[in-house]
């Protein structure tokens, strides 16, 4: 009997671990997790979804995420290639800002935003963009920082143009340059 009673307790744990995706035991309760069933991941094993949940449940909850990094539903269910530069101006959240700006591009986002040319040398140009709230909290007051500083320079290995940002007030590109190189 005892055989047969550690046989049953195998199937039945086999059968959870197969079916759940996620399983709390406690001494009088347990909070079991079923698997999703459907979930997105990136190149680099992140959870990824554009456009789309990364992780979607039976049930209707799904979880937005953009390598790896939680969405809010508001920009997840959009693709990236749709995400407006104006939500920047509004977000709060510096790492939601920060996936929002990688998924529109630096492109866009001086085009959208109009970033002004402060200076240019050789193949470099220093691009200032104004009105992205950028909040830090210090001693719990919450202050605004600079603007977004950016280098739009031309990537020898690519032949593309790429660029560097830093939250630094800097007017002149190859001052911007010593400070990265």
């Amino acid at each position: 009997m005892g055989q047969d009673y550690g046989i049953k307790y195998w199937s039945a744990i086999e059968k959870l671990t197969q079916e759940c995706c996620w399983v709390y035991p406690f001494e009088r309760s347990c909070i079991v997790i079923e698997r999703p069933n459907k979930y997105h991941f990136n190149e680099s094993d992140r959870f990824h979804g554009e456009g789309q949940p990364a992780l979607e449940f039976r049930d209707g909850y799904a979880i937005y995420a953009y390598n790896g990094i939680i969405l809010p539903e508001k920009y997840g269910k959009i693709h990236p290639h749709q995400w407006q530069a104006e939500w920047i101006l509004q977000e709060r959240n510096a790492e939601i800002r920060r996936v929002l700006i990688q998924g529109i591009g630096y492109g866009r986002l001086c085009q959208e935003l109009k970033a002004e040319t402060l200076d240019s040398w050789r193949e470099y140009t220093l691009l200032k963009i104004i009105g992205i709230p950028t909040y830090a909290e210090v001693n719990g007051q919450e202050v605004q920082e600079e603007p977004i500083h950016l280098l739009k320079m031309l990537c020898p290995s690519s032949n593309s143009y790429c660029k560097l940002s830093n939250n630094l007030d800097i007017k002149k590109s190859n001052c911007f340059l010593r400070i990265f190189y």
